[in-house]
């Protein structure tokens, strides 16, 4: 993610650099074309080219409306994730008489989930937070996320029985385990379900379509100087585009994408610090972006 805003921009329009430079040499190739070679054909009506910036520039604000919606809906899920974390590190540290295994358990399970959205491999974090036999029960799992809140869900269940400890104790952990659970379910939901295809692909054909016939139009006009006007409008266009792909996949490794190995990071933390415990180091920004 994003962090530093004068990186913001100097991000993009690295990302979208390659479609500049194609840009501007389809744009000086159609000012040849005119100005020296005399081809009439491209003398066209600007009104039909205007009216599809118009309807493309209103396409990309819906799409990337409903792609910051799903952006900002896993940055609250992961939000809960976080505090329901917190909580369930001070419920078992004044309710279950410490317990720095469940702990660290708890601390593993956001790399856990962060290797399951981003369909990466599991950080090495995990080896040293996870005893060997959780380790086994758990990565024998298909969603290792979710085997590992059953393993909690498991251990809280004897610490409750081997202390004869109330069972509202009980409850209130479950309900943070459930809240996980659901907070987990939501995510998954966003990463399983792409916007359809509509916002995700007709909005790149159709910039891309404007981006060729926009020089053809604005040549007459500008003359000499179309490569500059027409790259310009053209590059903001693909900005836009690419914000809005990269915003409707939080969880994919783009420079928009959520920083879930920092929020692992700050779980870890939290959770083991009261304890006396050390965690892995925070992570900085680099060149403005935070993973």
């Amino acid at each position: 993610m994003v962090v530093k805003r004068r990186y913001g921009l100097t991000i993009l329009i690295k990302e979208t650099l390659p479609s500049l430079i194609i840009l501007a040499l389809w744009d000086f190739v159609v000012v040849i074309l005119f100005q020296i070679y005399h081809q009439t054909w491209m003398e066209q009506p600007a009104l039909p080219i205007s009216l599809m910036g118009s309807a493309l520039a209103l396409f990309l604000g819906i799409r990337n409306n409903a792609a910051y919606a799903r952006w900002w809906e896993g940055r609250t899920l992961w939000g809960s994730i976080t505090n329901n974390c917190r909580s369930f590190g001070r419920e078992v540290a004044s309710l279950l008489n410490g317990r720095p295994d469940l702990a660290k358990a708890m601390a593993a399970y956001p790399y856990l989930l962060k290797a399951a959205l981003s369909e990466s491999e599991i950080g090495e974090e995990v080896g040293t937070l996870l005893s060997k036999d959780m380790q086994q029960r758990v990565f024998s799992c298909s969603n290792k996320a979710n085997a590992l809140l059953y393993e909690i869900g498991i251990e809280v269940r004897k610490e409750v029985d081997k202390y004869h400890i109330d069972g509202a104790v009980h409850g209130t952990i479950d309900r943070i385990l459930s809240d996980l659970a659901n907070a987990q379910g939501g995510l998954e939901r966003i990463q399983k379900t792409p916007l359809p295809i509509q916002y995700s692909v007709l909005p790149n054909i159709v910039t891309h379509l404007f981006c060729i016939m926009l020089p053809i139009t604005a040549v007459q006009t500008l003359g000499w100087i179309t490569p500059l006007g027409s790259s310009i409008i053209g590059l903001l266009f693909q900005m836009l585009d690419r914000s809005g792909r990269d915003l409707q996949e939080p969880f994919k490794s783009t420079s928009h994408a959520l920083p879930m190995l920092n929020m692992s990071r700050t779980i870890e933390r939290d959770l083991l610090e009261p304890l006396g415990l050390k965690s892995h180091p925070m992570i900085q920004p680099r060149n403005g972006v935070l993973p």
